[in-house]
């Protein structure tokens, strides 16, 4: 599914125009960007846990020529699913 069929399906389940549900959904997720890139955890129970998680520097390996390299320390954005989320993609 793509953002144009999920704001099409959040349209018809919420019975407002895609339009709205378009601008809904673009909030959201520039909310939840934000937020994570401040460091904060973005909790929505029942669904799951967007945060921001720190990888430390690290030797890794060249795959083509087996050169070890340097990689720099980040961080990434990381995402946990809820225990309703897992439920339903189990089929219980």
């Amino acid at each position: 599914m793509n953002k144009e069929e999920l704001v099409q399906e959040i349209a018809k389940q919420a019975n407002v125009t895609q339009k709205e549900a378009a601008e809904v959904l673009s909030a959201l997720i520039d909310t939840v960007q934000k937020a994570v890139a401040k460091g904060k955890k973005v909790t929505l129970v029942g669904f799951g846990t967007f945060e921001r998680r720190e990888r430390a520097a690290r030797i890794g390996r060249n795959p083509q020529t087996g050169k070890e390299l340097k990689i720099p320390a980040s961080k990434v954005p990381a995402f946990s699913a809820g225990k309703r989320f897992k439920t339903i993609v189990n089929g219980k």
